[in-house]
C-alpha cells in the first residue's frame, strides 16, 4: 500500500476524463505508485455498471464515489468483492466510508480492505497522509484466491454509538471504539481498489442501525 494521494483538485479534474471510465454521478481519485519497484500498470481505470455493481480495473488504484452516497449515526455499510483473477500482487480492495473533500488536498476516510494473502487491514487517510487504526492481521474469514486465482468475500462496517465492528463474510474480525482516529464515520461512502486489480462489486449500499 505504497501510494502517495496528493493529486491536486485541478490535475484531478484535468487528468480524469482521458484516462478513466465512470458512470454519471461517480468519480475517482488517482493514487499513483511512486514506487519503483511496485509501478502501476499501463491503461485505463474503469467502473463499469453491472446488473447488481460495478466491474473496476484499476491499473492504477483509485477511490471511487458518488457524492450522494452518504451515510451518519449508526449504520451497515456492506458490499461483496470478487476478485476476478489474482495477478500476484498483495494489492488491498475494499471499502471506504465517512470520507469528506474527496476530491480536494484535504481528503479524508477510513477504509477497509483486504487481500489475496488472507490479511485485512484499517487506515485512515488524512491529505496525503495515512493512519494505521488496526494494522494489517490474517484472518480465517478472508477467503484466498482459489485454483483460477478467483475469490469472492463479503465486507461489512457496523457502525454503532461506542464502536465499529469489522466483519468479512459474516464473521467480526475486529471491534473498535468509536473514538480517535476511528471517531469520524458520518460522510461519504464508496470503494478503494488498488493497482494491478480487476475487481466486481455486488450489493454496495447502507443500512440504519438502531440507535
Amino acid at each position: 500500500m505504497k501510494r502517495h494521494a496528493g493529486v491536486a483538485v485541478l490535475a484531478l479534474i484535468a487528468i480524469v476524463p482521458l484516462f478513466a471510465q465512470v458512470p454519471k454521478g461517480w468519480m475517482l481519485r488517482v493514487d499513483r505508485s511512486t514506487e519503483a519497484s511496485d509501478p502501476d500498470a499501463p491503461g485505463p481505470i474503469k467502473l463499469v455498471t453491472t446488473a447488481s455493481g460495478f466491474h473496476v480495473t484499476t491499473p492504477q488504484a483509485a477511490v471511487f464515489w458518488n457524492a450522494a452516497n452518504t451515510a451518519t449515526g449508526n449504520y451497515t455499510l456492506k458490499g461483496t468483492f470478487k476478485l476476478m483473477k489474482s495477478t500476484g500482487y498483495l494489492e488491498y480492495y475494499g471499502l471506504i466510508f465517512g470520507g469528506s473533500n474527496l476530491a480536494a488536498a484535504g481528503q479524508e476516510y477510513l477504509y477497509f480492505v483486504i487481500t489475496d494473502d488472507g490479511t485485512w487491514l484499517v487506515k485512515r487517510r488524512t491529505g496525503s497522509s495515512t493512519q494505521e487504526v488496526s494494522d494489517k492481521t490474517s484472518s480465517s474469514a478472508v477467503k484466498k484466491p482459489d485454483a483460477n486465482g478467483s475469490c469472492t468475500n463479503a465486507l461489512e462496517v457496523r457502525v454503532m454509538a461506542d464502536k465499529i465492528d469489522f466483519v468479512v463474510n459474516g464473521t467480526v474480525v475486529k471491534s473498535l471504539p468509536r473514538t480517535g482516529p476511528a471517531a469520524k464515520t458520518d460522510g461519504i461512502y464508496g470503494l478503494r481498489i488498488n493497482h494491478h486489480l480487476d475487481v466486481e462489486v455486488d450489493g454496495l449500499g447502507v443500512s440504519k442501525n438502531p440507535a
